[in-house]
């Protein structure tokens, strides 16, 4: 288990010098902040203040519940005031899309530039179908008294051969309790994408550089939602990694890292 600082109840990575263009970096579900590890270390080497907060319940961060959106994006508000973050630029991936995206639309002016992985922010989203059966009552305790440590393992290592046995274990400590497991669905049945309709256009709003970076073959967050972000937030950048899933981090982070820095020194340099 690591031994990661803390701010405001969350266990947190960091890299680079203090002094930095600031990142943000928000991790999906059922991840943490491990996912970001290389391209944190790619960020600072760069020169960034790059950093990543275990959400509640996630990694090395104890488990708040019910544990909703709401509350995600809440304690992601109070991280980034406790670690002395003023301006950032975030940094999304699955739904830490959806929490971080709302966070941006509540806090305008803390946003310098968002770089947005398999996530999706719609009114008019639709829950694939493992998402589908979290959200109905009493199908989704069935599924989730599966999810194990041992069984999100296996779950993650038939879609992410990216993942090492470090990663699927760090993932997994999430599902180790029944509270845990049923956190799961406090997350899931809060999530009704017809709350987005008051943020609806305010992504583009904010009017700040925009990289749309996803997997080529994600299963779960198909690359038309890639395309849609894109037609609606002017001047967003797409860029696709061949060859990975909706774990496109995992699947790649050398590559991931490589894009989402070059175009962050594009975005500083047009600041």
């Amino acid at each position: 288990m690591p031994d990661l600082p803390r701010a405001a109840g969350l266990a947190y990575r960091e890299a680079g010098p203090s002094d930095g263009p600031a990142v943000l970096l928000v991790h999906g579900w059922p991840e943490s902040s491990h996912m970001w590890s290389r391209p944190l270390r790619a960020l600072g080497e760069a020169g960034f203040r790059a950093v990543a907060p275990d959400l509640p319940g996630y990694g090395s961060s104890p488990l708040r519940r019910p544990a909703t959106w709401a509350l995600h994006v809440e304690a992601l508000e109070t991280f980034r005031r406790a670690v002395g973050l003023d301006r950032v630029a975030l940094v999304v991936h699955d739904w830490g899309g959806l929490i971080g995206l709302r966070w941006a639309c509540e806090h305008p002016d803390a946003v310098t530039a968002l770089s947005i992985s398999d996530s999706g922010f719609f009114p008019d989203g639709k829950w694939h179908g493992m998402a589908k059966a979290m959200r109905e009552p009493g199908t989704g305790e069935e599924l989730v008294a599966q999810l194990t440590p041992e069984g999100v393992a296996g779950i993650l290592r038939s879609l992410s051969p990216g993942m090492d046995e470090e990663a699927l274990a760090e993932y997994g400590r999430a599902f180790a309790t029944e509270d845990g497991r049923h956190a799961a669905l406090d997350l899931y049945r809060s999530g009704n994408f017809e709350e987005l309709a008051e943020h609806d256009g305010k992504l583009a709003a904010l009017g700040v550089p925009t990289l749309v970076l996803w997997g080529e073959d994600d299963p779960f967050a198909p690359l038309a939602g890639a395309h849609r972000l894109v037609a609606e937030i002017p001047g967003a950048e797409l860029d696709v990694i061949p060859g990975t899933g909706h774990f496109v981090v995992d699947d790649q982070p050398d590559v991931f890292a490589e894009r989402l820095i070059g175009f962050l020194q594009r975005a500083t340099m047009s600041a």
